[in-house]
């Protein structure tokens, strides 16, 4: 059969299969592609980028990492640009952020799209499904699905990056819609789009779940020597600790996540316990057993908290009614983890009025991206030993 290369993915829901179309198509905005790579032109005051700086360039160069101009395929690593750009845009969509989609889309459109045959057709349409899954509903990822991208053709370090560009599009999606949120832009969510419902409360009824990587990971006598430093930038961080070995099969990209993760995160001696509920909400929603019995470790607070959260939604109100700045804190989470396409100033301006600047409130709700990011990484790349 002949192949084809087919240029002009250029709308927001691309075809998960190669056809004709025309080469003139142009996308939706195609002037978002130029856009700042993370905060996709979004105007930030001097102050907030003076305050905001060193966490946003980490961020941007987590972009550059995962989304680079070009992507060199080789036989150990077959993730095109065309693959990472699509991955990308399935995500955007799935969270509904319009200027995540708009840019994602931009960008994909120039990009010549794979050729037409059931081989290829199967891998697009396989990536596709894992990444919308992962990002909609975790907990449907297992280890069929993982075998099913090994079959495809992706290899080891194709899934670790395949699974951290997922982690970190969600990341960006909530970042972005919490800055738009504190300049009081307009929401403009998509009907029609279902929000992302928390995982089965059984899932957290065993204490202290464990989690073990179900790919192997790199082993120190054959790490080279960008491995061997990524790792010992992760190795004291306590979210990345018993991961960092499998995701250094893709150096730039843990180096990338362990910078933001020392930034966002506060080390364990000035530990908030307004973090730990973000983490503890995050893990709840996305379905990470093994992230939330870190975070019950953690939490100094009231010790009914992780059994109101473990149970849901109804014990979760209760215990917040004696509890308004947590609860203030539970109610923006929970809707920028399920919809951020929806998460509006009004979400933010409970948590203003509990006393928390707008600095202080954009830290924890872009940490809340952040967890969502580690839980779909343990969710992904591993499980229940």
């Amino acid at each position: 059969m002949e192949q084809r290369q087919i240029l002009g993915k250029s709308h927001w829901y691309h075809e998960t299969q190669s056809s004709l179309c025309p080469a003139d198509v142009l996308p939706l905005v195609p002037e978002a592609a130029h856009a700042d790579r993370f905060l996709l032109d979004l105007n930030l005051s001097p102050q907030q980028l003076a305050d905001e700086q060193a966490w946003i360039t980490a961020a941007r160069s987590a972009s550059e990492t995962l989304l680079p101009e070009n992507v060199p395929v080789t036989r150990m690593h077959t993730l095109s640009s065309y693959d990472r750009l699509s991955t990308a845009l399935t995500v955007a969509q799935v969270y509904g952020v319009q200027r995540l989609c708009n840019h994602y889309a931009a960008r994909l459109a120039p990009q010549p799209g794979p050729d037409s045959s059931r081989e290829s057709n199967r891998r697009l349409t396989q990536i596709t499904q894992y990444a919308r899954q992962l990002a909609s509903q975790p907990t449907l990822i297992d280890n069929a699905s993982r075998t099913q991208l090994d079959e495809v053709g992706l290899s080891v370090n194709d899934i670790i990056t395949f699974n951290q560009l997922i982690g970190f599009i969600g990341f960006q999606a909530r970042a972005v819609a919490v800055w738009q949120a504190l300049q009081g832009l307009p929401v403009r969510w998509l009907p029609g789009f279902d929000t992302l419902q928390d995982a089965p409360a059984d899932i957290f009824t065993a204490e202290g779940a464990c989690w073990a990587a179900d790919l192997p990971p790199v082993e120190l006598r054959y790490a080279r020597s960008e491995q061997l430093a990524a790792c010992n930038i992760s190795q004291p961080l306590r979210p990345l600790q018993g991961m960092e070995w499998l995701l250094a099969h893709d150096a730039p990209a843990l180096c990338a996540l362990g910078q933001l993760t020392r930034l966002l995160w506060q080390p364990a001696s000035a530990h908030t316990d307004e973090q730990t509920l973000v983490m503890l909400l995050s893990a709840r929603i996305n379905g990470s057993p093994s992230c939330f019995a870190e975070a019950t470790k953690l939490w100094r607070g009231d010790s009914g908290l992780p059994d109101a959260v473990r149970n849901g939604e109804r014990a979760l109100q209760a215990w917040s009614h004696n509890h308004p700045r947590a609860r203030a804190i539970i109610q923006a989470v929970q809707l920028l983890t399920r919809s951020p396409d929806r998460f509006s100033a009004a979400h933010v301006q409970p948590l203003l009025e509990q006393g928390f600047s707008a600095s202080e409130a954009l830290r924890l709700l872009v940490s809340s991206g952040l967890f969502g990011w580690l839980n779909r990484l343990k969710t992904g790349l591993g499980g229940r030993p």
